[in-house]
């Protein structure tokens, strides 16, 4: 019988040493419960890894040390990127051929899928449909993360979804020598990226939270860090539903809830 045919098509492929450690720290960090609440060794996917295996092989280096016996699986549509991942594999490590329909054997079904890049180059009526064949292949209590970030990993955005959808959006920013924090539009997923207009939530929410950026300048003095902080704050107090507190902020990252910012 033949193999069916992954769903999907190549992308570039583009990627670099330690471009996606924003995500995989927000990973370790705030997904660590539901790791470690899986009975047995718990399966993440790195969807659409690229030209180079690094991103999976990494996210795997990040994971073991939340549980030791994680599984990562590097899935990737184009078979010559496969061949080349394949000699890299090691325990714990995996690659195979596939797409959104994320095909494990045996029924397998992953508790984390991460997705970066990959619908970045994909139209935008295309996006809904592809979250929806990813999550349908989660675990019951899995969570699909698809985002999109620089060529450096110092913009990252990406959404949390789980089997009913879309749950949250993260914005993560290097805060050093930040400008505003606006200048993340550029970077944001594919379901936002050309809704950053007037009118739209997610425009009102980076217009929001540049205005509180310039409120607490007065902060700079003491660090970019507290600077955001403070400004943060301010968002929050505005109304705006975000899901984490202080000690992600600090790390210049911030995450609000979907339905604040989905578009319209």
């Amino acid at each position: 019988m033949a193999r069916p045919r992954p769903v999907g098509v190549i992308t570039r492929g583009t990627t670099n040493p330690n471009r996606l450690r924003r995500c995989d720290r927000w990973i370790a960090a705030t997904q660590a419960q539901r790791l470690r609440r899986h009975d047995g060794p718990p399966i993440v996917v790195d969807l659409g890894y690229g030209a180079s295996p690094v991103t999976a092989l990494e996210l795997h280096d990040r994971l073991r040390v939340v549980r030791a016996d994680v599984e990562v699986v590097g899935i990737e549509i184009d078979p010559a990127r496969v061949a080349v991942a394949a000699p890299l594999a090691r325990p714990g490590v995996r690659f195979a051929l596939g797409g959104f329909e994320v095909p494990l054997p045996g029924g397998e079904r992953p508790v984390i899928v991460r997705a970066f890049n990959v619908l970045r180059q994909y139209a935008e009526d295309e996006v809904e449909t592809a979250w929806h064949t990813v999550c349908g292949r989660l675990a019951t209590d899995g969570l699909f993360v698809e985002g999109t970030c620089d060529e450096l990993g110092r913009l990252s955005t990406w959404v949390a979804l789980g089997p009913e959808g879309p749950r949250s959006l993260t914005l993560s920013w290097r805060l050093s020598g930040l400008e505003r924090p606006g200048i993340i539009a550029e970077r944001l997923p594919k379901a936002l990226i050309h809704r950053n207009v007037a009118g739209e939530p997610i425009h009102d929410f980076l217009a929001d939270l540049d205005r509180q950026w310039a409120h607490a300048s007065g902060h700079a003095g003491y660090g970019a860090r507290q600077r955001f902080r403070v400004a943060v704050e301010g968002l929050r107090s505005t109304g705006w539903p975000l899901l984490d507190g202080p000690a992600r902020w600090r790390l210049g990252e911030v995450t609000v809830a979907w339905s604040a910012v989905a578009p319209t």
